[in-house]
């Protein structure tokens, strides 16, 4: 019986004939020739270019932090230097923040809203794509442009409407606002989960649906995992909106009961414009520290290629 030989034994040259030897390493060198052929010739100068454009960006949160740790009145006369055993205030700064806004019932408010409206969010808008895409009827095509109109009207037109409404329909509270956020961000995520449901090979539903699944069991055991890259980009995108946003709940929500992170930071300014610079730094730094492990934890999945091999010929 002859011996099969794989490509790892053929460029070991196992008691082979010369020629095909020959025609093994002439192959191995010009794959390795076209995998140095495709690197850039200004690869390393955009890798300069982006590492400064990055520390660049990096500059404002670098600040922020180090300024949390020092004296209100050292911040504005010198708020570039480090902290020395003169200006260096320890952990007073969050301490005395947390105390004056309020800052875990408002911390608690906030994630209510952010992670609620992010879940919502994906559940419709995910839903509303894959329709969108799997159904060619012209209810689709309307929905998929007023989905998309939807991102080209200014929010200032709305606002006041809105905050009327909402009060109306008793949606101020973190839970009735979760509404107004799915109303808000649905165009956009609309628009990328259609974008990413028309990549998606039909053979894979069809085969689901051949094994017994009904359109919900196809959704979620079959369509929902595979778009999981896309999931994972707009729920990014919309926490940070959300979790940041300032506008929304202070129109929507009632603040006299209730404040989210960036309305109570709101609150360490004093009359004529007197600003604690100390506590006010030590709140955006816990303000922002949650988006960011967000971020880094999901980043990695954001391109991640979970259509590739899933079909094959």
């Amino acid at each position: 019986m002859s011996r099969i030989h794989t490509p790892e034994t053929l460029q070991k040259g196992d008691a082979l004939p010369e020629e095909i030897q020959k025609l093994v390493r002439e192959s191995a060198r010009k794959k390795k020739g076209s995998t140095s052929a495709r690197k850039s010739p200004y690869s390393g100068l955009w890798t300069v270019i982006l590492t400064i454009v990055s520390v660049v960006y990096l500059i404002p949160i670098a600040m922020v932090f180090i300024n949390s740790f020092k004296r209100k009145i050292y911040i504005n006369k010198n708020p570039f230097s480090l902290p020395t055993s003169d200006t260096f205030f320890g952990i007073n700064n969050y301490q005395q923040g947390i105390e004056k806004i309020g800052f875990w019932s408002a911390a608690a408010n906030s994630a209510i809203i952010t992670v609620g409206s992010v879940f919502v969010i994906l559940l419709c808008t995910s839903m509303c794509g894959w329709y969108i895409t799997r159904v060619n009827s012209m209810f689709s095509k309307i929905i998929y442009y007023l989905c998309t109109f939807s991102m080209i009207v200014p929010f200032q037109m709305v606002m006041y409407t809105l905050a009327k409404t909402a009060d109306r329909l008793k949606l101020n509270n973190p839970y009735g606002i979760i509404v107004v956020y799915l109303g808000f961000g649905a165009g956009l995520a609309v628009f990328m989960f259609c974008g990413f449901a028309k990549s998606i090979p039909l053979e894979i539903e069809e085969a689901a649906m051949i094994d017994g699944c009904n359109p919900l069991q196809t959704y979620f055991q079959v369509v929902l995992p595979i778009l999981k890259p896309t999931c994972i980009s707009v729920a990014i995108l919309e926490a940070m909106w959300i979790w940041n946003d300032y506008l929304l709940p202070s129109l929507v929500l009632d603040t006299t009961k209730y404040k989210t992170i960036p309305i109570a930071i709101q609150y360490l300014k004093g009359g004529y414009g007197a600003v604690d610079m100390g506590n006010m730094m030590a709140m955006l730094v816990l303000a922002i520290l949650p988006i960011i492990i967000f971020y880094l934890i999901c980043q990695k999945y954001i391109i991640e290629g979970v259509v590739a091999g899933a079909v094959k010929g």
